[in-house]
């Protein structure tokens, strides 16, 4: 087994919280510390937890829960999403293209979920 970050969800969470954190740039001030700081640190969590799961590989109670807290942060940023489309701080466009970008990384990890064998979990 590589290393995690040779995992298309790894590289796919971090696509999604670097994009996330661009388009986080342009949000009002007064979200600073409410909208902008929660989504950052959901998208974010979404793939440290990952990092911290593959690192536990040796654990099947503790890869399978922790890529369950990366699977909650990812939902979490999806509902963070829905309130920035919704207050209107992103457009329709931009909110579809995250979103869908969350909805890939929750297979790879629900993958990663029922399947734990096939990364290196005795």
């Amino acid at each position: 087994m590589g290393d995690f970050s040779d995992l298309l969800v790894y590289k796919k969470s971090f696509e999604l919280a670097m994009n996330i954190f661009e388009l986080s740039k342009s949000f009002p001030r007064d979200e600073m510390y409410s909208l902008t700081d929660q989504i950052r640190r959901s998208s974010r969590s979404t793939n440290i937890c990952l990092v911290e799961a593959y690192r536990k590989r040796r654990y099947k109670a503790h890869f399978i829960s922790k890529l369950s807290d990366s699977d909650m942060e990812n939902s979490e940023t999806k509902g963070w999403l829905k309130f920035a489309f919704e207050c209107k701080y992103i457009a329709e466009e931009q909110y579809e293209k995250l979103t869908l970008q969350s909805d890939e990384v929750g297979k790879l990890l629900n993958h990663m979920i029922n399947f734990p064998e096939k990364y290196g979990v005795v």
